[in-house]
């Protein structure tokens, strides 16, 4: 499995940037913007690919809709700081990210203040180019949708100029009105044109095979990622990831097997970073609109995972987690015949570590409950009968496994 750092950072960001629903791009131009302006600096290759890297994942700790929804909307706010604070905790204890962990902690930090918290020179400079840039895009983003950007540039040139010194370095500001002058600078930031700058950037990079533990590290991230979108999912990947495991264990699968189970289903649920926070924390019956949304959830996973080199088998594993037997499942209707077993398991264990989970709807299910509901599912042909005669031969210790605690 080929998964570099770059493939490492490009996942991480394609997950972030679904928050924003139906604007994706907002990591990619941050680290756009953030490049040309280092380019205006005169700074170094290795460090404008640092600081595109560092505009991909500034927002890795966000994955409320609403959190996303201040950071599009508004210049500064109380709180900024708690994303940044998340982003930091999660890159820092991953090797392969670690040195983007402290530009992440700092880029909502004003100017003025750096210096009282001692931060690092050059962290300090780079996270406040991400700060700049980051607040640029905001400020853009309500024009790119009716491309009147180019009549705004004026005013957001001015909004940006007026907050040198305390809220940025002056000649951050100053690189970044002269790398701004040329409709060029904000033209690349249409969809059509901004995969090409991705490719680009890309190019030439060093590139080395990962591990399995670093593959597992990383998915781990993502499913941390994904966890904190509601208090109610708190814990809900990394809980069905160990049940899958558990449940693969029972079935006969080992070594790197099993390895790739658990890595398929950390990751299962990316595609629900898409989902509007009040959607998921709905205590009503879903409307038909509303069901349509949560039916795009697997497949914006499978989207996301298929894009990594030798995870195309993992992706089919994490997005088909809602096909049922019947063929009556989503999103590819697939029947009984194509579905794989580790599918087969990420869906019983999906469906077992929810109910055992507080809803907004519900309060957690006994198992005994949850395994009548696997029953009923069994007997309409929606899950497969070999899993769930597993859950009933090890009833007591799916639960303690899907709610961690140790076996």
């Amino acid at each position: 499995m080929q998964m570099n750092i770059q493939h490492m950072v490009l996942t991480i960001s394609n997950a972030v940037d679904l928050v924003g629903v139906t604007d994706v791009f907002h990591g990619r131009r941050v680290g756009m913007m953030a490049v040309e302006c280092a380019k205006v600096l005169g700074w170094p290759l290795p460090t404008q690919r640092l600081l595109f890297d560092a505009g991909l994942l500034h927002d890795c700790g966000v994955s409320s809709t609403r959190e996303h929804h201040k950071i599009i909307h508004e210049l500064e706010w109380q709180d900024a700081h708690l994303h940044c604070e998340k982003g930091d905790s999660l890159l820092r204890d991953f090797a392969p990210l670690a040195h983007l962990a402290p530009i992440v902690r700092y880029h909502h930090t004003r100017w003025e203040d750096m210096a009282a918290l001692q931060v690092d020179p050059t962290v300090a400079r780079h996270a406040n180019l991400i700060h700049l840039v980051d607040r640029v895009d905001a400020l853009a983003t309500p024009y790119y949708r009716d491309e009147s950007l180019l009549l705004h540039v004026a005013e957001i040139r001015d909004t940006i100029s007026r907050h040198r010194g305390p809220l940025f370095a002056p000649d951050l500001v100053d690189a970044f009105l002269a790398a701004s002058t040329p409709e060029a600078f904000w033209l690349q930031m249409d969809p059509a044109y901004i995969p090409q700058y991705t490719q680009d950037m890309e190019r030439f990079r060093e590139s080395h095979a990962s591990t399995l533990g670093e593959l597992k590290q990383f998915a781990a991230l993502i499913a941390r990622i994904v966890d904190e979108k509601s208090h109610f999912t708190a814990e809900h990947s990394q809980g069905v990831a160990r049940l899958a495991r558990f449940l693969g264990l029972q079935a006969g699968l080992n070594g790197d097997h099993l390895d790739k189970l658990e890595i398929a289903a950390l990751m299962h649920d990316i595609g629900k970073l898409q989902v509007p926070d009040e959607l998921l924390e709905s205590t009503g019956p879903y409307s038909p609109a509303e069901r349509a949304v949560m039916k795009k959830h697997s497949f914006a996973t499978y989207q996301i995972l298929r894009r990594i080199g030798g995870f195309e088998e993992l992706a089919l594993w994490a997005a088909e987690h809602h096909e049922s037997l019947n063929g009556n499942g989503y999103p590819f209707h697939l029947q009984a015949r194509d579905i794989p077993l580790e599918s087969r398991i990420i869906k019983v264990a999906d469906i077992f570590q929810a109910l055992a989970q507080r809803r907004p709807y519900r309060a957690p299910m006994p198992a005994t409950e949850i395994l009548a509901v696997l029953h009923k599912m069994q007997a309409d042909n929606e899950v497969d009968a070999n899993v769930v005669s597993t859950v009933a031969r090890h009833l007591d210790e799916c639960l303690q496994v899907a709610l961690g605690a140790v076996v």
